[in-house]
């Protein structure tokens, strides 16, 4: 019984802990768009793409604060959400926007850092990007038009990422009649490079690989890849379909450095191996570590 209410305390303290870096992460990746966003990007008329976009346009041209556009545009995709995908993206979702929407009222007085459109588009993306990325990386989202992009995922033949792009590049193009072409032409720059390190945040500058082996020579192997790359591996049973012969199955996550060393030692020892290698995006768990090749 006390073993019990002990483990009970523990999952609540971790539960708490949990929710508290979420928050805490949320709020800084906000903080952190905002910097970006109001020091490079507005004062000198490049956007991002999406609800914030529109956002700036809309206050550009109505002197209304962008805050105000900014909650006011996304509250019926966030009901989308919230029906479609679920309260916690929702509840995080509106976390970020709205802290992105106050914060943005104490950046207005700062003066732009440079004048220079093409410094502005690389480091306010280099800035907005990171901030974006850790709000996704912790359960939420800015852009209303993600939302609906997931939803017509499900429905149609195109790709989250395509709807998305399609959106932005209706938005951007129309960034043109608002501030001209050559401020449209920086903020798909910005979105470019808004879109890279929104991956970098997310995956990490090290990537990590999930890689399937399929050989005869199973055991050469797996020992090679656990004495000369130092990787655990593990054993899958599967069985050919066209033969209906067992067949034992590596599988293995290295890092990006290790990739072609893990190739070499698979052909070295079986020509004929065939070998799968698929990126990873996180790894929870176990007893990978990411160390240099000897």
């Amino acid at each position: 019984m006390e073993k019990t209410k002990k483990l009970s305390l523990l999952r609540k303290r971790k539960r708490l802990g949990d929710w508290i870096s979420k928050y805490f992460f949320l709020l800084l990746g906000s903080l952190i768009y905002t910097v970006g966003l109001e020091v490079f990007l507005v004062p000198n008329n490049i956007i991002d793409g999406g609800v914030v976009g529109i956002s700036i346009m809309a206050s550009y041209l109505s002197n209304v604060p962008f805050g105000v556009f900014m909650v006011a545009l996304n509250l019926p995709f966030l009901y989308l959400g919230y029906k479609q995908i679920g309260r916690t993206f929702a509840i995080s979702t509106i976390v970020a926007i709205v802290a992105i929407s106050i914060l943005s009222g104490f950046f207005e007085p700062v003066p732009r850092i440079t004048e220079d459109d093409f410094l502005s588009a690389i480091f306010g993306g280099i800035i907005t990007g990171a901030g974006v990325g850790l709000i996704i990386r912790h359960g939420g989202s800015l852009d209303g038009t993600e939302i609906i992009a997931i939803i017509m995922d499900r429905k149609t033949s195109f790709s989250v990422g395509e709807i998305v792009m399609f959106f932005n590049l209706f938005i951007l193009g129309t960034a043109g009649f608002v501030f001209g072409w050559d401020k449209a032409m920086y903020s798909l720059v910005t979105y470019f490079v808004i879109s890279k390190m929104i991956d970098i945040v997310i995956k990490g500058l090290d990537e990590s690989y999930a890689v399937m082996i399929v050989s005869d020579e199973y055991e050469e192997i797996a020992d090679a890849l656990m004495h000369r790359l130092g990787r655990g591996v593990t054993y899958l049973h599967g069985q050919g379909a066209y033969t209906g012969a067992d067949k034992q199955v590596l599988y293995c996550v290295v890092t990006r450095l290790e990739v072609v060393k893990l190739k070499d030692i698979a052909l070295e020892k079986d020509e004929n191996a065939f070998v799968t290698i698929n990126p990873v995006h996180d790894i929870v768990g176990g007893r990978f570590k990411k160390k240099s090749i000897h």
